[in-house]
C-alpha cells in the first residue's frame, strides 16, 4: 500500500498531524502556502503560529482543557511539548512566548527524517491519501475544490456562534420547557424558554447597548458579507428598543406557566448535545466580550447563575458540516483515505485543533500500514470532541470547543468539583486502556504529571 501521506495546512493540526504519522513511519509531505500566498491573521512564515492568544488554556486536570492536554501529552503530542518548552508563567494555564514556540515547531518539522515540508499553495483535495487540515483561512481555490467534493451546502465560510450553558445552571424554577404554539414536534424542538417582563427586557436592553464589544480585524470589518444573515444580537438591539422583541425575543406561541399569559420577550434555549447536557441560547450570536456576555446574559431570568461552556463569538472561518460529512475517526464519509483535521471540522481552540490532528495523523498511518483506524472511547475528551462534532444535530451544527459537558454523565449524583475529577479519572483510565488495547504508543506518566511539572518554563535561546 502507498505509504505516503500529504497533508494540506501548517497549522497546530497540519503539524501534529504531520509528526505522528512521521513517528508511524509515514513519508509525509506537508504543504503549507506561506509565504507564497499570505493570509490576513498570520504575520511570520513559521508553522504554527498562534495569531490570536498565546494561551492554550488551563492545565489543571479537572478542568476539560486541562484533561484534553493529559491526554494528548500521554499521546505524544509535539505541540504540547513545544508548548511546554516555550512557556511563559500564566498560573494555572498554559501560555507560550509566541514566536519561539512557531520556531520550535518549524525546528521539529524540519528536522524530521521523514516529513518533507513544501511551500506552496494546495489548490485541489488530493486523490492519494492526504489529511486537510487547511484551517479557518483556507485558500480560495482549495475552498471550491472541498466545495465541490462535499457540495456547497455542506461548507460554511463565516462563523457566528451562539452562546452554550450547562443545563444544570438553568434555573428552572423560572424558565419552563415549551415549543411555540405547543407544537412539540421535530421541526419546532423542544425548548428552554427564559421570561421577561416589560422591566427585565428594557434592563436587559439598555445594558446589551452599553456591553463593549470585541474589534474585528480589519479583513473581517471589510467584508460586506460577514454579517449576512448572522446579525449580532447587539447590533439587532440598536434598531430600536422592541428589535429583539419583535426578532430572536419574540413571544408568540408561547404561554409563560407561573402567570398564564404571555411574556413580554423570551430567550429560547435548544438542546445542543445527545445526552441533553448543553443548550445553545437561540438566535444570539454575539460580538460581546466574554466578561461582558456573562455580565449581560446574566440578566435574563433563569440564566442569572448560568455556566457558559462556550461563548457567543463571530469570526471569519470555514467549516464542514462534520455530522453530514465526517466518522468519528476523521475520515471522510465517501473517501476512507481522507481525513479532515483541526478548525475545519467544527472544533475550537488551539488545543482540540492540535487534538485533532493528532487522532488523523495517527489514523492515517494505521490505514496506510494495513491496521484499522480507530474511535477514540467517548468518556475520554478527545473522543467526546470527535463524537460531538460527527454526531451533533447537522442541521443546527456550530464549532465546538472541549468541555465536560461532552462527556456521558455518572450514574451517581456528585458535586460539582467531585464530578469533575471523576471525569477526568474516568478518562484517563479509558484512554490507558484503550491505547494498550489498540498498541497505541502512551506515556501514563507523561499523562498525569502534574501542572507544574509540565509547565516548568525552559525557554530556548533564539
Amino acid at each position: 500500500m502507498h505509504k505516503e501521506l500529504m497533508i494540506i495546512g501548517g497549522g497546530l493540526a497540519g503539524t501534529e498531524a504531520a509528526w505522528q504519522a512521521a513517528e508511524l513511519g509515514i513519508h509525509v509531505r506537508l504543504f503549507e502556502m506561506r509565504p507564497q500566498q499570505n493570509t490576513p491573521a498570520h504575520v511570520t512564515t513559521h508553522l504554527a503560529e498562534l495569531v490570536c492568544s498565546n494561551s492554550l488554556g488551563s492545565v489543571l486536570p479537572d478542568k476539560a482543557p486541562g484533561l484534553l492536554k493529559a491526554e494528548l501529552r500521554g499521546l505524544g503530542s509535539l505541540i504540547l511539548h513545544c508548548a511546554a518548552h516555550t512557556a511563559v508563567p500564566a498560573g494555572s494555564s498554559l501560555a507560550v512566548d509566541r514566536d519561539l514556540f512557531a520556531r520550535m515547531v518549524t525546528e521539529r518539522i524540519e528536522s524530521h527524517p521523514r516529513i518533507t515540508l513544501v511551500r506552496e499553495e494546495a489548490t485541489a483535495v488530493p486523490t492519494t491519501p492526504a489529511i486537510i487540515a487547511s484551517g479557518p483561512l483556507t485558500s480560495a481555490a482549495l475552498t471550491a475544490s472541498i466545495s465541490e467534493l462535499t457540495g456547497q451546502q455542506y461548507l460554511y465560510f463565516y462563523d457566528a456562534l451562539s452562546p452554550i450553558v450547562h443545563a444544570e445552571s438553568i434555573n428552572m424554577e423560572i424558565a419552563f420547557r415549551d415549543s411555540r404554539y405547543d407544537r412539540g414536534d421535530l421541526e419546532s424542538g423542544d425548548y428552554i424558554n427564559c421570561p421577561l417582563s416589560k422591566a427585565a427586557y428594557e434592563q436587559f436592553h439598555a445594558a446589551l447597548l452599553a456591553a463593549e464589544t470585541i474589534t474585528l480585524r480589519d479583513f473581517e470589518r471589510e467584508d460586506p458579507h460577514f454579517f449576512e444573515g448572522c446579525m449580532p444580537i447587539e447590533q439587532i438591539a440598536r434598531r430600536g428598543e422592541k428589535a429583539l422583541a419583535f426578532g430572536p425575543m419574540r413571544p408568540v406561541g408561547l404561554v409563560d406557566p407561573r402567570t398564564g399569559k404571555r411574556p413580554y420577550a423570551v430567550v429560547q434555549l435548544r438542546q445542543d448535545n445527545l445526552v441533553g447536557s448543553l443548550y445553545n441560547i437561540v438566535g444570539f450570536q454575539t460580538n460581546l466580550r466574554w466578561g461582558e456576555q456573562l455580565r449581560v446574559l446574566r440578566l435574563i431570568p433563569g440564566l442569572e447563575h448560568a455556566e457558559f461552556l462556550r461563548y457567543g463569538m463571530m469570526h471569519r472561518n470555514t467549516y464542514i458540516n462534520a455530522p453530514q460529512l465526517l466518522h468519528p475517526s476523521l475520515q471522510y464519509r465517501g473517501r476512507a483515505d481522507l481525513f479532515f483535521a483541526g478548525q475545519i471540522t467544527g472544533v475550537e481552540g488551539y488545543v482540540g485543533n492540535a487534538a485533532t490532528g493528532l487522532l488523523a495523523g495517527i489514523n492515517a498511518a494505521r490505514l496506510l500500514n494495513g491496521q484499522l483506524p480507530v474511535i477514540m472511547p467517548p468518556a475520554t475528551m478527545l473522543g467526546a470532541l470527535c463524537h460531538y462534532v460527527t454526531h451533533a444535530e447537522a442541521k443546527h451544527f456550530q464549532p465546538m470547543k472541549a468541555n465536560f459537558g461532552l462527556l456521558p454523565s455518572p450514574q451517581h449524583d456528585l458535586a460539582k468539583s467531585e464530578r469533575y475529577r471523576w471525569y477526568s479519572e474516568r478518562a484517563l483510565t479509558a484512554m490507558r486502556r484503550f491505547t494498550r488495547t489498540n498498541q497505541i504508543r502512551y506515556d501514563q506518566a507523561a499523562a498525569e504529571a502534574k501542572p507544574t511539572e509540565e509547565l516548568a518554563p525552559v525557554i530556548r535561546s533564539q
